[in-house]
């Protein structure tokens, strides 16, 4: 049998056709607007993601037997608020995860209700990205289209809406939105009354690996599909991708080096940092995870090097940076290009390079930035450590993991084993094989990636530059404290 996964990204949606053994049949790509109507503003057309959505689909199946095609999994990007009306018309554009506008409101959840009450309510607390804060905006500067809201969603959610006609979705994209308690797998009423909405606005809870429906007549026939075709919840994108590395089970990793920095790590029981550095999310799996975001990973290095010393050859860059050089460098850097998510929860925080000298090279500088990202992650592994979560090997993936120079200074820094998966298709890969367990190809979802994911490279930590860096991290943990006040003024 054939499955599809969708990866409902920022700039465009991506799609796989992947068998039962886990083999990718194809890809299709169909990119759509992303608008900024006001400074510091993110939105979509929901409508356009449909759009692409159907013709991607049709493109995917192409010179296949579209009879064989079982399952529709998708993992799509987090937070993003979808309003409906009682017609079921879309009420305004989506305001998605990047957008700022919600500083106010996110203020006031933290401030006013209070970050302990978020966290006895939900488990998490604010941040401008969140669904909640975009909610109470709405509430106060849209009133006339607020008092329309009939249903509110997530994006992939609104697309399996479209495709079986069920209001629905995953606890773990769910997680995200400031309304759902995490630990308990409900909608919290006091957000939900906090927010002034109510609960039957808000779409029915599911596994990310459960049936919601089967595709809608006459959306079949858009699609060339049969109406037998089974749609899964599917999975917030990190959640999904998580699958797709096989990231699932107690004590699982995967760190992420794209355009930000994840670092995400699966586990049975819930639990909640003392600091709220990391977000406690439900999992794909059933279970949990605990997730800590840095804002600049890979865009860092892609800054120092397009930016400020105008190359192209990154590899070329990194190849005077010698293994003698590990963890002997007195430069270092502070990876905040875009202010810090975890564990600083700081809009205000601003990257700097520190420890410069006369001698100072620009392979110090370049071995600067690596570092400073990889000391960035460690910081959100410490506050996981503290909830006595003990990682001891890690997925990586992501353009920054192209890099093996980056991957040995990651894991000696976070003093763990780094593996890299075969197939790298983040969310829609996970997205697939979310829609193939549903279809019952295989009983769980931890034995769908056992069989499915695979490994190509393993970097193994040297106990002698994991002590080198240890002492570089004490280091480097002084610094942001030290600069908290400065940032501000900046």
């Amino acid at each position: 049998m054939l499955y599809i996964g969708i990866d409902l990204g920022t700039s465009a949606v991506k799609l796989l056709l992947m068998d039962e053994k886990g083999q990718i049949r194809n890809i299709v790509t169909k990119e759509y607007e992303l608008y900024f109507p006001h400074p510091g503003w993110s939105e979509q057309k929901p409508e356009d993601w449909m759009e692409a959505v159907q013709a991607g689909v049709r493109e995917l199946t192409e010179g296949v037997d579209r009879s064989e095609v079982a399952g529709i999994g998708a993992g799509g990007q987090m937070h993003g608020l979808v309003v409906l009306d009682d017609a079921d018309q879309v009420i305004r554009p989506a305001i998605l995860w990047n957008d700022g506008r919600t500083q106010k409101e996110t203020d006031y959840l933290n401030e006013v209700i209070g970050k302990a009450r978020l966290t006895e309510l939900t488990g998490n607390i604010a941040f401008a990205g969140f669904t909640a804060p975009k909610i109470l905006w709405m509430k106060e500067n849209e009133p006339d289209l607020f008092a329309r809201i009939a249903k509110i969603m997530l994006p992939k959610d609104y697309i399996n809406y479209m495709l079986t006609g069920v209001h629905c979705t995953d606890y773990s994209d769910a997680s995200g939105m400031l309304l759902l308690d995490v630990e308990h797998k409900c909608w919290s009423d006091e957000m939900l009354k906090i927010c002034g909405i109510s609960k039957d606005m808000m779409p029915k809870l599911f596994e990310s690996y459960e049936v919601v429906g089967t595709l809608l007549p006459e959306m079949a026939e858009k699609l060339g599909l049969s109406t037998s075709v089974k749609v899964v919840a599917g999975a917030g994108d990190n959640a999904a991708a998580a699958v797709g590395t096989g990231v699932v089970g107690g004590g699982g990793c995967n760190i992420s080096l794209g355009t930000s920095g994840t670092i995400f790590i699966s586990s049975e029981k819930f639990g909640v940092d003392s600091g709220n550095s990391l977000h406690a999310f439900a999992h794909a799996d059933g279970g949990w995870h605990l997730m800590g975001c840095m804002l600049s990973a890979a865009s860092c290095n892609k800054w120092w090097m397009d930016e400020i010393i105008r190359t192209t050859e990154y590899g070329a860059e990194q190849a005077g940076i010698t293994d003698d050089k590990l963890g002997e460098n007195h430069v270092y850097y502070l990876p905040y290009l875009m202010g810090e998510r975890a564990p600083h929860n700081d809009p205000a925080a601003r990257s700097c390079f520190i420890g410069m000298t006369m001698d100072s090279t620009r392979e110090d500088m370049t071995q600067a930035v690596l570092e400073g990202v990889a000391f960035g992650i460690r910081d959100s592994l410490e506050a996981a450590k503290k909830l006595g979560v003990d990682v001891k090997t890690s997925m990586i993936c992501g353009g920054g993991a192209k890099s093996p120079l980056w991957k040995k200074i990651f894991a000696n820094v976070l003093g763990i084993t780094l593996t890299t998966p075969e197939t790298e298709q983040g969310p829609g890969y996970g997205g697939a094989i979310l829609a193939a367990v549903a279809c019952g190809e295989y009983p769980t979802v931890a034995d769908a990636v056992s069989k499915l994911v695979k490994v190509t490279d393993t970097v193994e930590p040297d106990p002698e530059l994991t002590a080198k860096y240890e002492k570089k991290y004490q280091t480097f943990t002084k610094m942001y404290p030290a600069l908290k006040a400065v940032f501000p003024v900046l």
